[in-house]
């Protein structure tokens, strides 16, 4: 597998001639860079106006590695070619350097860019990337590959720490501004000597001089680009790795993802679910964004009011920040009435609230980013379970607790910074029971949970949050607006009616859910059916937010879809009819295996033991 390393820009606030005057003392050696043992000029060349200059150095690299490996690979250093193109008329500086050690069996490319920050020219940016595929070495590939990213990860910022020092060293011994380069006058008799042949020995620059060769692929567009000083400022301390997997993940949504692109902070709270594995992380997001785009959840904030009764039972609601600067969000849970609130407006309205909550927590986040001029990426729940009792235990109420926490981790993951979980009865660890095992690891460990009054005094609250901001239901002196909950009148139920009308719509979306296809992407997916018969695979353009239907499809409007323009493809399908005898298992098992990607409809028919494939061309 070949490891990629892709660094954001990090910004010289000094001129590009000024740097690059500082890069230069770097070699022969550099003290400051223990593992460079010193180069070697291999060629060298200038343009005929001076403006292009190119140099290819052999470079010795000392191998920090366990005395065995170096035993066994017989070396004590290994070398690497690097090549410069300097260009003072551009203000340019692209680097490419490649192994010559074991380069039969391990295959190292670096490429690194200077230029001109794009909006002060007295400023100097730089971007480096890597990668790096070990084909064969001993048997010990896993081992070097780790040891390897590890060195070079660890010398990445101390790189811009020698840069800087001979900056500091440049500017102490009275240099502090070197002038740009111009172009010389060339004398007539100069240029009749340059026009003459070359020497095949020399390292010309060959095209324009404006056009050294081609850029290494580091060089991206500005929209492309990650600031060091940004990541730092507005989403936290990373590693050299993580600040990688981060780019390498914005840089694949931008070439892959049709609409908007998430907020880097949101990208980073994937990467953190899944200890930054980037292919863990991507596949997590894609789902979430494909989700998302099913579900109009980006326009949920413009579009959703919750219903008159919710705002009043439902016990929870924002309250000013904990100590750390998150977002504080209060859940009265004892005191609401979740059976009554499922009944009065049904499980999906309940969960379109929830996520609105999410989506307001997000916000929220930036806000105090902002406001504390410091990353603030979480936000903290204080739960009070004062009131909890076995009517809390409904199943119906369960189940639907347990399917907004899963829509939630697989959506909103690392959101929540802390909970806490105050007054927890004798029923509590009933509840805790049921649903501690579908919540992630890493989320349980954010949990405190506190019986009786242990949340006050030294321990407690006082330790999250500001004594000013402590409700007075709690202890506390500040006055907290959260609706207090209660009863909901069963007058306010939904009919039988309204309520076989809700679970038809909630049935229909965990039968038929739809899937995001790239164009020329192709699309596996599976359905099992109950019954023989036809089965329709539809294609829906969405909608905009304002005429998303709220109701289910008909016969005509189905009919309507298939015979009207819209885009081609190419369906293969495949279909087989189980005898009772070769399937292990009841019918309800079988629908438990039905695939998340059900659109993708199977053709059964009442013959037994059949299996047939065929091709069709689809509109």
């Amino acid at each position: 597998m070949v490891q990629k390393y892709q660094s954001p820009v990090r910004i010289y606030k000094y001129p590009f001639e000024l740097v690059m005057a500082a890069y230069e003392k770097r070699f022969p050696t550099c003290p400051q860079i223990p593992v460079f043992l010193g180069s070697e000029v291999l060629r060298e060349s200038r343009s005929a106006d001076g403006a292009v200059h190119v140099v290819e150095r052999s470079c010795r690299l000392r191998v920090e590695a366990p005395r065995l490996l170096r035993k066994i690979a017989g070396v004590e250093h290994v070398v690497f070619v690097q090549r410069n193109v300097l260009n003072w008329r551009e203000r340019t500086l692209l680097i490419e350097a490649h192994n010559e050690t074991f380069a039969n069996r391990v295959v190292v490319n670096e490429n690194c860019s200077y230029t001109v920050h794009p909006e002060n020219e007295e400023w100097t940016c730089f971007e480096q990337s890597a990668s790096l595929d070990i084909r064969s070495f001993f048997g010990f590939e896993s081992a070097l590959e780790k040891i390897a990213m590890k060195q070079y990860t660890a010398n990445v910022k101390r790189g811009k720490e020698v840069i800087e020092h001979y900056l500091n060293e440049l500017i102490s011994q009275g240099t502090s501004h070197i002038p740009r380069w111009t172009p010389a006058p060339v004398r007539e008799e100069d240029a009749r000597s340059q026009a003459g042949p070359r020497d095949p020995g020399s390292l010309e620059v060959d095209g324009p001089i404006g056009a050294p060769g081609p850029a290494p692929e580091v060089v991206v567009t500005d929209g492309d680009k990650l600031d060091a000083d940004y990541i730092e400022r507005c989403l936290g301390h990373l590693t050299p790795m993580q600040e990688s997997c981060l780019i390498q993940l914005r840089h694949w949504l931008q070439e892959t993802h049709k609409g908007k692109i998430p907020k880097d902070e949101h990208i980073l709270r994937f990467l953190r679910a899944r200890d930054f594995h980037l292919d863990k992380a991507r596949e997590m997001l894609r789902l979430s964004l494909s989700w998302r785009k099913q579900h109009q959840v980006d326009f949920l904030l413009q579009t959703w009011r919750p219903p008159a009764l919710l705002e009043e039972f439902y016990a929870g609601g924002w309250h000013y920040q904990d100590i750390d600067g998150r977002p504080l969000y209060i859940l009265r849970l004892g005191h609401m009435d979740t059976k009554g609130l499922m009944k009065a407006v049904g499980e999906e309205a309940l969960l379109k609230h929830v996520l609105s909550v999410n989506e307001e927590g997000q916000k929220r986040c930036e806000g105090n980013t902002k406001q504390f001029g410091r990353p603030i990426s979480s936000w903290t729940c204080l739960v009070d379970l004062e009131g909890l009792n076995m009517r809390h235990l409904w199943r119906p109420g369960v189940k639907a607790l347990l399917r907004m926490i899963e829509v939630v981790e697989d959506n909103y993951p690392e959101t929540l910074g802390r909970l806490l979980i105050v007054r927890a009865p004798r029923v509590f660890p009933v509840l805790w029971t049921l649903i501690s095992p579908f919540i992630n690891e890493n989320t349980r460990q954010k949990f405190l949970i506190y019986s009786g009054s242990n949340y006050q005094g030294p321990g407690g609250l006082v330790d999250y949050l500001d004594k000013e901001v402590i409700p007075d239901f709690l202890g506390g002196e500040c006055v907290c607006n959260v609706p207090e909950g209660g009863l909901v009148p069963k007058s306010l139920y939904l009919t039988e009616e309204e309520q076989e009308h809700t679970d038809q719509l909630r049935q229909w979306r965990e039968t038929y859910q739809s899937a995001s296809v790239l164009r020329g992407a192709p699309h596996e997916g599976s359905h099992v059916t109950r019954w023989p018969g036809t089965y329709l695979l539809q294609w829906q353009m969405h909608s905009p937010p304002g005429n998303v239907a709220c109701s289910i499809p008909g016969v005509e409007d189905v009919l309507t879809a298939l015979h009207s323009p819209g885009p081609k493809c190419k369906l293969l399908y495949y279909y087989e009819v189980l005898a009772s005898e070769d399937f292990r298992g009841s019918m309800s098992s079988l629908e438990s295996c039905t695939s998340g990607f059900s659109q993708l409809s199977a053709t059964t028919s009442s013959s037994s033991g059949q299996s047939h494939s065929s091709p069709l061309v689809s509109r």
